[in-house]
């Protein structure tokens, strides 16, 4: 999010100055979100959108100061997010909903550490919500997109690249921003692990398979740039264009260079179809089978915790359902079992 304020005043209501203003509360919280709570630019964002939404619904009220915010127009609100539909005539997600009601749950609490009288955050119920979908590969399906690259890819320093690519990612379990964010300097080869700073400015320690540190090791080797992060642009020369390189998608600020992680989602979903998946395969699908390899091979759900850096335990568990070992073992044991 770029912006010269911290917030985007533009995109809120403006209403008459009033120190009780919420509008002005609002941009109060943005700014303290991102100042005493170091909250990323893109998680501020989303906060905005849907507290900008909320306002909208409140001018809607006339309810213009926190005092005004009560049960009833949380109820009006819900049923409101309930029914609203997008540009497509889809109505909002549960989860996408409930996003809307964390937003403003977090702002009443902001509210309440200044004194400032409202509605209590406890008072704002998040609606229940479908469980989550954890999409996985397969071992087959695993093994054809790790080979994809070799397969296909005809330039090898994008070969070279990609194939780093699947495979740390599978390694680490590293989410997608984490990935494009890594420079050359945070990655010990030879111990084969690094720190990463993860959701929430958290660090964790990330670890790499001898395999993966080997296709890193060659792909960095083979680099001749001199430029910071790990994973970037391949460029090479286009016929007819003279001395004029081009590059898969990537971002250039100033003298450096890195993939982007629409780059990257792109390139997973092209390997994945040359491999014959048919499912949607993202970066966060093999972050879903590193989690989903580590417990069906015995890892406990602590440890797979840390190692993905989620900071609810509740967040790990869905993965639990598809990989509950002994759930498995007792099936095979006793199911369809005939007496004598």
């Amino acid at each position: 999010m770029s912006y010269n304020t911290p917030i985007h005043t533009s995109c809120l209501i403006i209403h008459a100055s009033s120190p009780m203003n919420l509008n002005d509360l609002i941009r109060q919280f943005l700014e303290h979100l991102e100042v005493e709570r170091g909250k990323s630019l893109k998680t501020i964002e989303n906060y905005q959108h849907y507290l900008n939404r909320f306002l909208i619904f409140a001018e809607g009220l006339g309810v213009k100061e926190p005092t005004q915010i009560d049960q009833d127009v949380i109820r009006q609100y819900r049923l409101y997010l309930n029914r609203l539909t997008n540009q497509k005539g889809e109505m909002l997600r549960k989860v996408t909903q409930n996003y809307h009601s964390i937003a403003l749950r977090a702002f009443l609490k902001y509210l309440a550490k200044r004194d400032i009288k409202s509605l209590s955050a406890e008072k704002v119920e998040l609606a229940k919500q479908e469980d989550r979908e954890v999409s996985f590969l397969d071992a087959q399906e695993l093994e054809r997109l790790m080979a994809s690259p070799a397969m296909y890819e005809k330039n090898v320093t994008k070969r070279m690249r990609d194939e780093a690519i699947l495979h740390t990612l599978f390694s680490t379990g590293l989410r997608v921003s984490e990935l494009c964010s890594l420079n050359r300097e945070q990655v010990d080869l030879e111990r084969g692990e690094f720190s990463v700073r993860g959701k929430g400015s958290k660090i964790r320690v990330v670890f790499l398979s001898n395999e993966a540190k080997e296709f890193l090791r060659k792909y960095l080797e083979r680099r001749k740039d001199n430029h910071k992060a790990v994973f970037v642009p391949v460029l090479h020369k286009v016929r007819g264009a003279g001395n004029s390189p081009t590059s898969d998608v990537g971002e250039k600020i100033g003298r450096e260079m890195r993939l982007t992680s629409r780059s990257v989602e792109r390139l997973i979903a092209h390997y994945a179809k040359l491999a014959g998946i048919i499912k949607k395969v993202s970066p966060h699908t093999l972050r879903h089978c590193f989690a989903t390899d580590l417990l069906m091979n015995g890892a406990d759900i602590r440890s797979v915790q840390s190692m993905l850096g989620h900071s609810s335990i509740t967040t790990t568990q869905i993965y639990t359902h598809v990989t509950n070992q002994q759930l498995r073992d007792v099936h095979r044991a006793f199911h369809g079992k005939t007496k004598k």
